[in-house]
């Protein structure tokens, strides 16, 4: 590839050997508009059906610039005598479906079919489907069309406040920017094995995901047994039945100003973040302190923690704010291990259920009713073992992230660098 600096119609990076200006194209012109169906999501199944509807929601959200009918997962038109008498257009290879709705600038997204041979593929609701009227290599369109090249001027044509749209006129006079079919080859191409990168990644992070969230489970013991499904090796004897506060001290510890707002530590997220507002030595001085190894109740619901959840500090000493009640261990533990079963839903459920109250905005945790509790402990060996397993589990999650948001990056990159 090569930078290329002229004002031309020629992108900031192609590949060598194309030197060529682009040429300017009218939408209207090169793509004619087909027919689309309206059926609802309730009319299709993921699995019922021999016909496939493209939904507009799916485009938005699910599919990427190419969608390979050989792969995704495409609904499909459950009652057969309602597919049958569809009078919208039958899809093929090389046909781009756009998104004429949605609930901010995305409108206009698209996706262009391939590997549709045999299927019959049927565009639908809130959607336009459009067909090449000339020869355009594959997966070029799905990709341009997707550009800030080419979406930025469909910014000032949508129409809506709450639903946005754009209509079929206003995007035929849209201009397209078009290079030699040779070009759009090498182009649909490189962005093709770019996805395919993408996807691989993608994969290996959520079976990474599933596989903690299988082990989180099976690794502690539940339904008040003391033998977890899964140990390592070794390890036979039964859990031991501890009471919280036989583990933990509740502290109020306050801060004497050894710690300055860069140590102020978010609980949501374990990390530390100073806080602009916190300007005054005397509101420092109202923080807790929170060293490395206690925990504090983070009272927020949500779908993963009905009733708030514990978090332990594995960054270093810091503060947080007087509104979070913070226990200290009092027994020789390994961090990694509590990090994991302190935080685990399914273990602490029923001790948080027990133990906080429900208040307006969140949940509040009764201290004395905590340390109340109890819960089974593994020796302090078997501690080391499970802390290191997930341990090491999050750093290939966090490593197969990386790699995901530095290849999404370079993706966003050369769709900004590669068209004009």
């Amino acid at each position: 590839m090569v930078e290329q600096h002229e004002k031309t119609l020629v992108p900031q990076i192609r590949f060598a050997g194309f030197t060529d200006p682009w040429e300017q194209r009218k939408l209207g012109d090169e793509l004619e508009f087909l027919r689309n169906n309206t059926l609802s999501r309730a009319e299709l199944s993921e699995s019922e059906g021999t016909a496939f509807d493209i939904h507009y929601g799916d485009v938005l959200i699910k599919y990427g610039s190419v969608l390979n009918l050989e792969k995704a997962k495409v609904p499909r038109i459950m009652d057969s005598a309602i597919a049958d008498r569809q009078t919208c257009d039958r899809l093929q290879d090389g046909d781009v479906i756009i998104a004429d709705t949605a609930e901010d600038s995305a409108v206009g997204k698209c996706t262009e079919l391939c590997n549709s041979k045999g299927k019959m593929v049927f565009s639908g609701l809130h959607t336009m489907p459009l067909r090449p009227m000339g020869e355009y290599a594959s997966g070029y369109l799905g990709h341009y069309l997707n550009s800030s090249a080419f979406h930025s001027q469909l910014l000032p044509l949508m129409q809506g406040i709450k639903v946005i749209s754009i209509s079929r006129s206003a995007m035929a006079d849209t201009t397209m920017t078009v290079p030699s079919v040779d070009e759009q080859r090498r182009i649909g191409a490189f962005f093709d094995r770019l996805d395919s990168l993408i996807t691989l990644h993608q994969r290996k992070y959520d079976k990474l995901c599933v596989l903690k969230k299988s082990m989180l489970d099976k690794m502690f013991p539940k339904g008040g047994s003391l033998y977890p499904e899964i140990r390592f090796a070794g390890f036979t004897d039964p859990w031991e039945q501890r009471k919280l506060g036989e583990l933990y001290k509740e502290v109020s510890e306050k801060n004497d100003l050894t710690y300055g707002k860069d140590r102020i530590i978010s609980v949501a997220h374990m990390y530390f973040n100073p806080v602009v507002y916190v300007t005054e030595d005397d509101y420092l001085k109202t923080y807790n302190v929170m060293r490395l190894g206690d925990i504090a109740f983070e009272g927020n619901r949500s779908k993963n923690f009905a009733h708030g959840r514990l978090v332990e500090n594995t960054i270093g000493d810091g503060i947080v704010s007087h509104v979070f009640k913070v226990f200290r261990p009092i027994q020789p533990f390994d961090l990694m291990y509590w990090k994991y079963s302190i935080n685990n839903e399914k273990a602490m459920k029923d001790v948080l259920t027990r133990s906080t109250k429900a208040s307006t905005m969140m949940h509040e945790l009764v201290a004395k009713d905590f340390l109340n509790e109890e819960i089974a402990v593994p020796s302090l060996e078997e501690q080391r073992q499970i802390g290191g397993f997930f341990d090491r589990l999050d750093s290939l999650i966090t490593l197969h992230q990386r790699k995901l948001e530095l290849l999404r990056n370079i993706k966003k990159s050369m769709l900004d660098k590669m068209f004009v």
